[in-house]
C-alpha cells in the first residue's frame, strides 16, 4: 500500500523502477527512525513502523523506504509538517483525509515515503496486516513482485495508475487477515 503524489510543478517525477531486494534498507530504515523520533516526538503516540516493499525481506521494490509514524489525530499533528522540513521531507496533500503524506528529499527522487497516520485508525492496521502477511508467507510476497514488476512496466510514468491498480491485491489480502 504505497502512496502516489500528484506531480510537481518543479519538475517530472522519478519513472516507477523496482530493484531487487538490497539488505540496507532495514538500516537505512533504522537510521531515518531514529531521526524521526526527535523530530516528531511532540506528536508521536507509538512506535515507528517500516512498512511497504522495502520492509519485507527478500522482496524486490521500488528503492524508496516506506515509514508509518502514529499520530493522535491529523489535526493535532499538522505542526509536524513544518519540523519535518527540517529534515527535507516535502509534504503533499495526497490523502489528507487519512494521513500527512511526505517524501523525501524530492518528488524527483525519492528514498523516503513517510505517512503520519493516526495510530489504530483503519489504515493503520491495514498496512501493518498487510506488511505482517508479505513476511509470513513467501508465496504471496512473490505473487506481489510479479504484480509490482508488470504494473511497473505498464506505468513506468504514474505512480497513481500503478498504485491504483496494486489495489486490488492488497484489499484481498487484507480482507483475508
Amino acid at each position: 500500500m504505497e502512496a502516489g503524489l500528484a506531480p510537481d510543478p518543479d519538475g517530472p517525477e522519478a519513472p516507477i523502477v523496482i530493484a531487487d531486494y538490497d539488505p540496507q534498507w532495514p538500516r537505512e530504515f533504522e537510521a531515518e527512525k531514529q531521526l524521526l523520533r526527535v523530530a516528531l516526538a511532540p506528536w508521536l503516540v507509538g512506535s515507528i513502523e517500516h512498512v511497504g516493499s522495502t520492509a519485507v525481506p527478500g522482496l524486490a521494490s521500488k528503492p524508496i523506504i516506506d515509514i508509518m509514524a502514529p499520530v493522535h489525530t491529523l489535526i493535532d499533528s499538522r505542526p509536524a509538517i513544518e519540523a519535518l522540513k527540517r529534515l527535507n521531507y516535502c509534504y503533499a496533500e495526497y490523502r489528507p483525509d487519512l494521513m500527512h503524506w511526505f517524501c523525501k528529499p524530492s518528488p524527483q527522487k525519492r528514498t523516503h515515503h513517510l505517512h503520519l497516520i493516526p495510530l489504530q485508525s483503519r489504515l493503520w492496521r491495514e498496512r501493518l496486516c498487510f506488511r505482517n502477511r508479505l513476511r509470513e508467507d513467501e508465496k504471496l510476497a512473490t505473487e506481489y513482485e510479479s504484480l509490482k514488476k508488470l504494473l511497473a512496466a505498464m506505468y513506468p510514468e504514474d505512480r497513481q495508475a500503478y498504485t491504483d491498480a496494486k489495489d486490488s491485491f492488497v484489499r484481498e489480502i487484507v480482507a483475508d487477515a
